[in-house]
């Protein structure tokens, strides 16, 4: 630090660690002879490593356990006690101590003295003291912690642990804040077609656990009738179990407290992880799996508000299969020998059922004794492409239910009524619906739901800089982009990019770049000529917010899912 103060005083500032001899070293630590100093800040990467191991790093009166960097930031595991927050700026002492005192010193904590027993003999043992904390340490540490603005085993004793990230100023946090914002924007996890149409439809989507004590399964039925599909196991002595479906968990959540008739409809939506163990026969791609995610969703309603429940769920259905551009026909299942519940009940219900079908102006079919034993419901099913059948979307009505969880609500008159639930999904499973669509689309996909959107191809090396510039330009629009850099030519490039069914390709050469443009082709060979960026990107976007089937450029990707003459074309 002293040297670092003699160069410059603005240097010393930023200074958070050094290296000596190329071994990292405190700032504070005294030099022990001639030697190579380099003085490191945050904007290295070995300082910001040390920065944000240490940074914001607090006095839990706690027991520190482990407390190892992680890929953004810090995570420290502590033993928790009295909340005692520790001041700014403190330093970070450096302290060599023998083996004999560090277990003197740590004799409380056993975390420590683990560490410190299966450490070599010849092993260096350092200590770091900030504020009231002392801690085993390899170190090195920032100066102090006024430069700080802004492993686990389950048979141990639990640990809180803190994860943490720290920047030198407030412009670097706000571009950190942004960059994560826009992160989650662009998440391919996130299925934003989906939770806007629950938007738009009014459902609120929840999350309920993936593991359930298995008395829960008992209250549904499913143990009696589910259990060989299920993963169970013990814990505690108590029988457990992964989630197959939702329902039950949902049945929890209406029944957590009293509910008045003027809250229902009430819609819950849930993405939440499935599992059920089938058959390893009948495993195939991802069209069957063990471990999957539906667009589930659970309406609680009064036996008036059935048929309405029941249209709003067909037309939110046939938006979504014509986004997709997938035909269906669907069917009434009636009520089969050995139902449950009164016959009226079923009779009402059936005929709600048979007028929201009548209302969407759609053939369908009567399919007669196929409904479950706990309610009718509807059958829908899905064609490709190619005119192959597949089960998706359904939408049943539940009696049983509401009986098995004493389900209700307060009526009207003040008494107390059973709900009607209604079990309903669209796309079913999202990974057998990704593998229907992939070869529906025959890897062609429309550009709002594509994973390759666009592909840059430059010219020569000269232009590089220019296509990352496009590049960083059309994600910053919000786009999936690559751009293709190898040392190829400019035809085998395209080629490549149609040949992975990229949407578009951009061909960018000295002529576009001194013009500010980019030259348009697609997939499917047709050569666009050369369009403004700006002009590229707004086309694109209307494109993708339309969620047009056909490319606005010129391309038919409906067309694209028939078959192709040549099979190396697809």
């Amino acid at each position: 630090m002293e040297v670092a103060n003699q160069i410059s005083k603005g240097l010393a500032k930023k200074c958070v660690v050094a290296k000596v001899d190329g071994c990292v070293w405190d700032l504070l630590r005294p030099l022990e002879g001639d030697c190579a100093l380099q003085l490191l800040s945050f904007e290295d990467a070995e300082g910001k490593e040390v920065a944000q191991k240490r940074a914001g790093q607090a006095e839990f009166g706690a027991q520190p356990a482990i407390g190892p960097r992680s890929g953004r930031g810090f995570l420290y595991g502590l033993l928790l006690g009295d909340k005692e927050t520790i001041k700014e700026r403190q330093v970070f002492e450096r302290v060599v101590v023998s083996r004999e005192e560090a277990l003197s010193m740590f004799e409380e904590n056993k975390f420590k003295v683990e560490i410190i027993s299966d450490l070599p003999a010849d092993a260096v043992i350092s200590l770091y003291k900030v504020g009231p904390m002392v801690d085993l340490c390899h170190g090195p540490h920032v100066p102090n912690t006024g430069l700080l603005k802004a492993r686990a085993d389950v048979n141990r004793e639990p640990l809180q642990r803190v994860y943490a990230i720290t920047f030198p100023d407030e412009k670097e946090l706000k571009e950190y804040q942004h960059r994560m914002e826009e992160a989650k924007k662009r998440d391919h996890r996130n299925v934003d077609f989906m939770r806007q149409k629950y938007w738009e439809y009014g459902y609120e989507e929840v999350v309920t656990p993936n593991i359930f004590n298995f008395d829960l399964w008992k209250v549904s039925g499913h143990a009696d009738h589910y259990r060989e599909n299920m993963f169970l196991f013990s814990v505690e002595k108590a029988e457990w179990g992964l989630k197959p479906m939702n329902c039950p968990g949902h049945c929890l959540m209406f029944a957590n407290r009293n509910r008045s008739y003027r809250e229902l409809p009430l819609r819950l939506a849930d993405f939440g992880v499935l599992h059920r163990n089938e058959f390893s026969g009948a495993l195939q791609g991802l069209t069957r799996v063990r471990r999957f995610q539906q667009d589930d969703a659970h309406i609680f309603c009064r036996q008036d508000q059935v048929k309405a429940e029941i249209s709003s769920y067909l037309k939110m259905m046939g938006e979504v299969y014509d986004a997709f551009g997938l035909d269906y026909k669907m069917a009434l299942s009636t009520r089969p020998e050995g139902y449950l519940g009164e016959l009226e009940v079923w009779n009402q219900a059936e005929a709600a059922l048979e007028e929201a079908l009548n209302a969407t102006g759609r053939e369908w079919e009567m399919n007669p004794g196929d409904g479950a034993f706990y309610g009718p419901k509807i059958d829908i099913t899905v064609f490709d492409a190619l005119r192959r059948k597949y089960q998706c979307a359904t939408v049943q009505l539940d009696f049983q239910f509401p009986i098995r969880f004493n389900l209700e609500y307060v009526a009207e008159d003040g008494s107390r009524q059973r709900p009607v639930i209604v079990h309903r999904a669209i796309l079913g499973s999202a990974e057998r619906m990704f593998a229907i669509l992939t070869e529906h689309w025959g890897g062609k996909w429309p550009l709002w739901i594509s994973p390759r959107q666009v592909m840059i191809v430059p010219i020569s090396e000269a232009v590089y800089d220019y296509a990352s510039a496009v590049r960083r330009q059309l994600r910053s629009a919000g786009f999936h982009v690559d751009a293709d850099m190898a040392d190829r030519k400019m035809q085998k490039k395209v080629r490549e990019a149609q040949l992975s069914q990229y949407n578009y390709i951009l061909v960018v050469g000295e002529e576009e770049r001194v013009a500010g443009t980019v030259n348009v082709r697609t997939r499917d060979n047709q050569v666009h000529g050369m369009h403004s960026l700006a002009g590229v990107i707004d086309v694109m976007s209307r494109e993708r917010s339309s969620r047009s089937q056909v490319g606005l450029f010129g391309e038919d990707k409906a067309a694209a899912a028939e078959p192709a003459a040549d099979g190396a074309e697809q």
